[in-house]
């Protein structure tokens, strides 16, 4: 089998293009390094097996045509894309040429070159927009969402809300449409949160990453200045490890026939459902140490609450997340001291 990730040295990327080379299948890998983290990472790669790396830019069309048409891959993970809500609102043009564009080149390269591909998909749950017409009611940790207190299923009315909304909704629309129109095997994943290895966090991406990051550097006494939050801190999202998330991919993969032309709502779970001051405490906790922190207004739109129901992905894959929040932040936390 072959395997091209775009993003393959991204955070998600790099821990399924590691997962191919185990496994012992061809790999090849498309990326352009702009991602904060992505040259370590692909470092880290190199040491894993021998595969063919790409530097180009999906927003370039015919970089990922000569791409599809070489290697006519049997699996196309599509990674490539800009991740933060902070970037799309301070550079929307960027954000629409990379996830919307880079998407649509994607899939036109795939149309005309390589029809028999599958690409499967990391969109998000922010193609639901805000959820202004639900009710959310404050508790003393999080918030609760009053209508869908267990998780949200693929039911929910898409409302694209903020460039970034718009762009990877846009891309989430196309591949739907581009299996209806041309029978390309797509399917979209509507993430929540994840975390784990190579994710080489941000103030403003992978907020589990960072928050453990700030945890440690308080207890080795190193944190230069207080660090902030956005919010109350009792905003909720699911987390999910990236080792199930690398069981997902390839999952839903050996599953296409079932699979193909549906989206489905990924994250961790209630089970692994957390606010910040949840995990704040969870932190301190483990790390016997105190989190003192600044508070800034909401990020625009930030929703309250996001939680997965992951009820229809495992109908049809029989997956669900593996990894509890305890063991998967902890191994964080392991690797980071």
């Amino acid at each position: 089998m072959k395997y091209l990730i775009t993003g393959g040295a991204g955070f998600i990327g790099s821990n399924l293009a590691a997962e191919v080379l185990k496994r012992g299948e061809e790999l090849f890998v498309f990326d352009n390094l702009f991602r904060f983290g992505s040259s370590v990472n692909l470092e880290w790669l190199k040491e894993k097996g021998d595969f063919k790396y790409y530097p180009y830019d999906i927003r370039n069309n015919n970089d990922i045509e000569t791409v599809i048409k070489e290697v006519k891959p049997d699996v196309v993970f599509h990674l490539a894309g800009q991740v933060a809500m902070t970037t799309s609102i301070a550079n929307p043009k960027l954000d629409f040429e990379v996830n919307t564009m880079g998407t649509f080149n994607l899939l036109e390269a795939v149309r005309k070159y390589s029809p028999n591909s599958m690409i499967l998909y990391s969109s998000t749950n922010k193609v639901y927009g805000d959820f202004d017409d639900l009710t959310f009611e404050e508790q003393g940790t999080r918030y609760l969402c009053k209508e869908y207190p267990d998780g949200f299923d693929e039911s929910i009315p898409l409302n694209f809300q903020s460039p970034y909304g718009c762009s990877k909704g846009a891309s989430d629309q196309y591949l739907m449409d581009y299996y209806r129109m041309f029978g390309i095997k797509t399917v979209v994943f509507r993430h929540s949160s994840m975390y784990g290895g190579n994710q080489h966090a941000t103030f403003d991406q992978g907020w589990i990453g960072w928050f453990c990051q700030k945890a440690i550097e308080i207890k080795k006494g190193t944190l230069k200045e207080t660090f902030t939050i956005s919010g109350n801190g009792k905003q909720v999202r699911d987390v999910l490890h990236a080792d199930d998330v690398v069981n997902l991919y390839f999952k839903v993969s050996e599953n296409i026939e079932h699979t193909k032309g549906k989206v489905f709502n990924i994250g961790g779970g209630i089970e692994n459902s957390l606010s910040l001051l949840e995990l704040f405490k969870f932190l301190e906790n483990s790390l016997k140490i105190k989190m003192i922190y600044d508070v800034l207004p909401f990020r625009e739109s930030d929703q309250k609450v996001f939680i997965a129901d992951n009820s229809e992905i495992t109908k049809y894959t029989s997956w669900s997340p593996l990894t509890n929040y305890e063991t998967g932040i902890n191994n964080v936390i392991t690797k980071l001291i």
